[in-house]
């Protein structure tokens, strides 16, 4: 299975668009979280070091600190969600022929997928942290890339928005309903809060750009 971090994004695109079960949208969503952070870590770059943000400094290094380790565990994640899936596919392939296998199979389904659904899980709550940083981004950012820190609200509520359809596809087939309801009491409120604050970033951006 390719390290997809490790190789060109032509690679990644090509097998992305390929008739093959990796990778998928579970590791795009990642890919686009990721492309999230690159952004905010612009934004910071563009403002450590810059005399006219003098107040902002310390608060836009340790942005730039947080961001980096944001980045790299959703750049984890654009791997990790194609070896999970595999597991599903193998435990979907177990035989079912004996009353015995079709027990031993729909175990090894469920347990498959309870795995599967925390790599979105993990997507969604990394990108929301991301999300929360470009509303601040927008205050103590360099100004002269006021478009780009909407682009990180804008990316980063995708990537949410795309682990959560992630996320359910799993769940929908998972038996355990205390499980599913823990789950979704978890994914629901970043949904919520999520388009709020994504929405209000885009405000303010707009606020600077339109005239």
């Amino acid at each position: 299975m390719p390290n997809y971090i490790e190789q060109s994004i032509k690679k990644y695109l090509n097998d992305l668009g390929a008739k093959l079960p990796t990778p998928g949208g579970g590791s795009a969503a990642a890919l686009t979280g990721a492309l999230a952070g690159s952004l905010a870590l612009m934004v910071c770059n563009f403002t450590i070091g810059n005399e006219k943000f003098a107040g902002s400094q310390e608060e836009a290094k340790g942005t730039l600190s947080l961001v980096t380790e944001l980045q790299e565990e959703l750049l984890k994640l654009v791997d990790e969600d194609t070896k999970v899936y595999g597991k599903v596919n193998l435990a979907y392939k177990l035989p079912k022929n004996a009353e015995e296998e079709k027990i031993r199979r729909a175990l090894a389904i469920q347990k498959a997928l309870k795995e599967a659904m925390q790599i979105p899980m993990k997507i969604a709550q990394v990108s929301y942290q991301l999300l929360e940083i470009s509303d601040r981004l927008v205050e103590i950012g360099n100004p002269g890339l006021i478009t780009d820190t909407g682009m990180v609200a804008i990316l980063a509520y995708a990537a949410i928005e795309s682990a959560r359809l992630n996320v359910e596809i799993n769940l929908a087939s998972i038996t355990d309903e205390e499980f599913v309801k823990q789950k979704r009491a978890v994914l629901n409120p970043l949904m919520e809060k999520g388009i709020a604050i994504k929405d209000e970033v885009i405000k303010k951006v707009e606020a600077q750009i339109i005239r």
